[in-house]
């Protein structure tokens, strides 16, 4: 393998490797029934003059499964807490106990998990677009360096297998991301 290509192939693996990432948030982001602290994490908070990450006045724990608590530092941001995490859009009914916020994670109805795994499907297919695109700037790259005759006809055939291999793999990492959420979402 020429050094060209393994430059090419390891900016392909860091692209593709930045789409999964990116499918792991947005499926950290789905709720399955069980208190993740990724699933408010994103809620933004009305503090300080502006809106700041919730991880940002307070810390996050899982005291059990269904049940989610917000340490806020600030005393007086407990109410900003408190309405951000309600008004989030995500289901959740928060209530303040002192300085602590009660995240209560409600069951999920059969409705809501058949909409969770479509809403995971969209996820996976953006991620899956996504290597696609970096599969197409690869496959462009390598047609360049022929056109500028710095590799031949047979290398750009042995580079474009590479990279098509290469794709497959990460489409099926997807494939694989997805069949695994949607058995947690599913999971009664």
């Amino acid at each position: 393998m020429a050094a060209d290509q393994k430059t090419l192939l390891d900016d392909l693996v860091r692209r593709m490797d930045g789409a999964l990432e990116s499918l792991r948030r947005d499926f950290a982001g789905l709720r399955s029934g069980r208190a993740s602290p990724a699933l408010i994490e994103p809620v933004r908070v009305e503090a300080y003059g502006g809106e700041v990450p919730l991880t940002q006045v307070g810390s996050i724990a899982v005291p059990e499964a269904r049940m989610l608590t917000v340490q806020v530092w600030d005393r007086s941001l407990v109410g900003a807490v408190e309405r951000a995490i309600r008004d989030s859009g995500l289901g959740l009914n928060p209530a303040a106990d002192g300085q602590t916020v009660r995240v209560p994670i409600p069951q999920l109805t059969e409705e809501r998990r058949n909409d969770l795994a479509r809403t995971a499907g969209k996820y996976s297919e953006n991620a899956k677009i996504a290597v696609r695109g970096v599969r197409r700037d690869g496959m462009d790259q390598t047609k360049t360096l022929e056109k500028k005759s710095e590799i031949s006809q047979d290398e750009v055939k042995v580079w474009s297998e590479a990279i098509q291999k290469l794709t497959d793999q990460y489409v099926k990492r997807i494939d694989d991301m997805l069949a695994e959420k949607e058995r947690e979402i599913k999971q009664v």
